[in-house]
C-alpha cells in the first residue's frame, strides 16, 4: 500500500454547520475520523501545519506547503502527497507550487463546497478521490493536480466557476486532465512540461485592476507613485482599454513597472489585435506583456515568481507569452 503524506490548511471540507446554519471552523479535522475509510486507500500520514480559511491563506502560508513537500520528497519517505484547502484561493495554492515545486511524485488538493454535517457534504468522496489520484501510478509526472467533483484538472487551466454548487471547478478553454470513476483514475492527456522557477519573494508588491467602460488614469497613476513590482490588468475583450486610462499606464511604464495584460472574460487569450487607441497592438507597442490563457489572480502568482527570480523583462515577456 503506497504512503502519502496528507496535509490538512483547513477551509470548508474541515469546518461544520452549527444550529444557526452558519459555518464555522473547528479545530480538529472531521474528515480525519474516517480513518476506517481512508485505510483501504493508502497509508496515510496526516498533519496540519495551520488551519485557516481559504480568505486567510497568502504566500508565506503558500511557501510552509513548499517547504514541507520538498522536504518530505528528499527523503523519499512518501509516493504522494495530498492537500486539504478551503476552495476561495486553492487555484492560486495549486498554480503557485506547480509554479516552484520539481518533483514526479503526484500532489493532489482537494476541498469542499459543503461542510462536513451538511446534507450531501463533498468533503469525504472529494478527498478518497483525492487520495486515489495521489496513489495512481498515472499521476507521476502531472503536476499539482486539483481534484474535485469526479474530475482532475490541472493547477494551471482550473478556476472556481460557481459561489456554491460542487460542480465548481471548471477548466474553461481546455476541460479536465482526467476523470475518477467507482473504481479507476483515468488521465484524457498530459500536461504539457513548463519552467520550475524554485524562489519565492512573498514581500513583492504587485496589484491587480480591473478595466471597466470609461476607465481613468486614477488607479494606475496611484499604482505608478506606490513603488510597485508589477502590475496585472484585466483588460477588455482580447486585450484592450479605454483610451481614457492610457496616461496612467504611460506612468507606470515610464517608471519601467512591467504590466501583464489579461482578459476579464472567461474564455479566450489575449493579443495585440485590434490598431485603434488603446487597442493591443498600441499597447504591446508601449511594452505591455500579453499573457498565454492565465486569469488574473494567476497572473498575478506568475510574475511575483518571474520578477522573485530575477527574470529581465524580455524573459518575462517569453515566460508569459510563451508556453512555459
Amino acid at each position: 500500500m503506497k504512503k502519502l503524506l496528507v496535509i490538512h490548511t483547513g477551509g470548508t471540507i474541515s469546518m461544520s454547520q452549527d444550529e444557526s446554519n452558519k459555518v464555522v471552523t473547528n479545530e480538529d479535522n472531521p474528515i480525519s475520523n474516517h480513518q476506517d475509510v481512508i485505510k483501504q486507500y493508502a497509508d496515510v500520514t496526516e498533519i496540519t501545519p495551520f488551519n485557516v480559511p481559504s480568505p486567510h491563506m497568502n504566500i508565506q502560508y503558500v511557501e510552509k506547503l513548499k517547504d514541507i513537500i520538498e522536504d518530505a520528497s528528499i527523503n523519499s519517505e512518501y509516493d504522494g502527497f495530498v492537500i486539504t484547502h478551503g476552495t476561495d484561493t486553492l487555484e492560486e495554492t495549486a498554480y503557485l507550487l506547480d509554479l516552484t515545486i520539481n518533483i514526479s511524485k503526484p500532489i493532489a488538493i482537494t476541498g469542499a463546497m459543503r461542510s462536513s454535517n451538511e446534507i450531501g457534504s463533498d468533503g469525504l468522496y472529494n478527498f478518497i478521490s483525492a487520495i486515489r489520484v495521489a496513489t495512481s501510478e498515472e499521476s507521476l509526472d502531472m503536476g499539482v493536480m486539483v481534484v474535485f467533483n469526479d474530475e482532475i484538472h490541472t493547477a494551471r487551466n482550473v478556476t472556481k466557476t460557481h459561489t456554491s454548487n460542487t460542480n465548481t471547478f471548471q477548466s474553461p478553454n481546455h476541460g479536465p486532465l482526467g476523470v475518477v470513476t467507482k473504481n479507476s483514475v483515468q488521465f484524457h492527456h498530459k500536461p504539457y512540461e513548463h519552467l520550475i522557477l524554485n524562489d519565492i519573494n512573498h514581500n513583492l508588491n504587485i496589484p491587480l485592476v480591473k478595466a471597466y467602460m470609461g476607465m481613468n488614469s486614477d488607479v494606475l497613476t496611484f499604482h505608478s507613485e506606490q513603488k510597485v513590482d508589477g502590475i496585472i490588468i484585466e483588460a477588455l475583450g482580447q486585450g484592450n482599454l479605454p483610451p481614457t486610462c492610457i496616461d496612467g499606464l504611460d506612468k507606470c511604464l515610464e517608471k519601467d513597472i512591467p504590466i501583464i495584460l489579461v482578459s476579464r472574460s472567461f474564455n479566450g487569450i489575449v493579443g495585440p489585435i485590434y490598431a485603434y487607441e488603446g487597442g493591443g497592438v498600441t499597447l504591446a507597442n508601449k511594452g505591455v506583456i500579453f499573457s498565454n490563457g492565465l486569469n488574473g489572480p494567476k497572473a498575478r502568482l506568475k510574475l511575483l515568481v518571474g520578477l522573485s527570480n530575477a527574470l529581465s523583462m524580455e524573459q518575462l515577456k517569453q515566460y508569459f507569452e510563451s508556453q512555459l
